[in-house]
């Protein structure tokens, strides 16, 4: 199992490094599917924050599906401990669903409705001058499966975004839940094993979940 730390706007020493090795050794014997772990230490520059000031980030690459943990914390070691928590709790939940005794009860589940045919006239644009003609910025690659890309605009700028590429085989609604609670994220993109279509799996108030699908006309 591969350990892959690094800093995001901050420097990671060799001590924590270590130390990362030391906390990390135990999630072999939880999954030994796993290839690599990566570890991203990032610090929170808001005073207001100071009891969340270094973020911990823990991304497990397996032959499974991609599990995800993260916390905040006054400093890196609380913040890996709570991260480290989160993960093995995922893992466990993983193991128990593939020795089938996962999968008990069931989620409600909302879809869009589909939009009618006949929709009022837009109003019509208002027209504004051209802004001045920029050179388009280059994304820098921070990881194998993560670009920033600066996008520019006019006043203050440019807004920085954060992009994401992760592959998975097609799946039904239910395994794309499992796989979104697995990375602790309110979303994830997945292709319908049914359809074929694009879709997203959501977290909604009212409901358990939602889905939304992409179709061509």
């Amino acid at each position: 199992m591969n350990i892959t730390v690094r800093g995001r706007h901050t420097d990671v020493n060799d001590r924590f490094r270590r130390h990362v090795d030391n906390k990390l050794a135990k999630i072999e014997r939880l999954n030994q599917k796993v290839i690599r772990v990566d570890v991203e230490v990032s610090e929170e520059r808001n005073p207001r924050l100071a009891d969340q000031r270094e973020r911990v980030e823990l991304t497990i690459r397996s032959r499974g599906p991609v599990i995800r943990a993260e916390a905040a914390a006054d400093d890196r070691y609380g913040a890996l401990d709570l991260a480290l928590d989160k993960l093995e709790s995922r893992l466990r939940r993983d193991s128990e669903r593939r020795k089938g005794h996962g999968g008990k009860g069931r989620a409600k589940l909302a879809t869009m409705e589909p939009l009618p045919e006949a929709l009022p006239e837009p109003p019509a644009p208002v027209t504004r001058p051209a802004p001045p003609v920029r050179d388009e910025p280059e994304a820098v690659k921070v990881s194998p499966d993560e670009n920033i890309v600066p996008i520019p605009m006019d006043g203050d700028g440019p807004v920085v975004v954060r992009e994401k590429f992760h592959k998975a085989e097609p799946m039904g609604i239910e395994q794309a839940l499992f796989e979104m609670e697995l990375v602790g994220h309110d979303f994830f993109l997945y292709r319908d094993k049914a359809t074929g279509h694009p879709s997203v799996v959501y977290r909604r108030r009212g409901w358990d979940y939602g889905v939304i699908r992409l179709v061509e006309e």
